[in-house]
């Protein structure tokens, strides 16, 4: 999940062993963030509707990144802005998609769905036979997902939007890490994390009006955009001081397993055993892509950020 966490190499001197248990809490409390941010996002949908939730989300989320980070706005040339726009417009697009899919298909499989674009990404880089291993993976989980390929017990519609916000997370990758060479630090996060809110704000405002002004509702958003936005990047960030990228990769992957509990728990969406095989199929599809990606970086000397997957925001 980059112009995110990914670029920081483990610093020398670092402990492994029982040292390493640190950051890996970290990635983790980050991700049960992210999912669990998700689920709260589903039930503030009533209230303000799948694009005016985004709004929110973007809106509090870009905010307080650029109070924190206080990018500048002078010395970047065309090209850094057009990268960093792209950035955003991708940003913008995946968490509209994703969230329409959400209000339309449980949290679970439309991660697993969503977890696809990055995997199918990972897959294309790396060009080993291996992959085909990978894909057929994740290829035999997407097919019990949709209850023996006809997506029978999802929302056919939910499914597109789960699957075309997988293709901008992809998108995403590729441009958050031209924005990370690009900018210092996360600058440039935080100002597509900007055009990204300025971009949603009409749709929102068309879809909640008014709503959006109502004092709990954007309470709820705020708390969405920390969970799911602004807290996982702070502890992603501090774990990769300390956290090789390859593990990092690695952990992102049980995203969808984080992501059908927090549905479990707080969204009372039970799964199917189908649809648990299926997301377990994609998850060990993503790591053997992750571990193939670092295998061929240790070959030919890839950095840390050519084998990472990004934090979606």
């Amino acid at each position: 999940m980059t112009g995110q966490p990914g670029h920081a190499p483990t610093p020398a001197g670092v402990p492994r062993g029982r040292g390493s248990l640190g950051p890996v809490g970290l990635v983790l409390a980050g991700g049960v963030s992210v999912q669990f941010g998700g689920a709260l996002a589903v039930t503030l949908m009533p209230r303000a509707g799948a694009l005016g939730v985004v709004t929110l989300r973007l809106l509090v989320a870009a905010i307080v990144l650029m109070v924190l980070c206080r990018p500048k706005l002078r010395g970047h040339s065309r090209t850094d802005w057009g990268t960093v726009i792209v950035f955003g417009v991708a940003m913008a697009a995946m968490n509209g998609l994703f969230y329409q899919s959400v209000a339309r298909i449980p949290l679970g499989p439309a991660v697993t769905l969503e977890v696809l674009g990055p995997l199918a990404l990972s897959v294309l880089a790396s060009r080993r036979a291996v992959n085909l291993v990978w894909a057929g993976l994740a290829l035999a989980g997407v097919f019990l997902l949709g209850g023996g390929g006809g997506f029978d017990s999802l929302d056919p519609l939910g499914v597109v939007f789960a699957l075309a916000a997988g293709a901008m997370w992809a998108a995403y990758i590729v441009f958050s890490a031209r924005t990370g060479r690009r900018f210092p630090q996360a600058d440039g996060l935080a100002l597509a994390m900007a055009v990204a809110a300025v971009l949603f704000l009409p749709l929102g405002i068309v879809e909640s009006g008014t709503k959006l002004l109502d004092p709990t509702t954007f309470a709820l958003g705020a708390a969405v955009a920390v969970l799911s936005s602004v807290l996982p990047y702070t502890l992603e960030l501090l774990a990769l001081r300390r956290l090789p990228a390859s593990t990092f990769a690695i952990l992102m992957s049980l995203e969808p397993a984080l992501a059908a509990t927090a549905g479990f728990l707080i969204l009372d969406q039970a799964l199917s055993t189908a649809q648990a095989a299926a997301i377990a199929l994609v998850i060990a599809a993503s790591m053997g892509a992750v571990r193939t990606q670092v295998g061929r970086g240790r070959v030919k000397g890839a950095t840390p950020s050519a084998i990472t997957p990004a934090r979606r925001d």
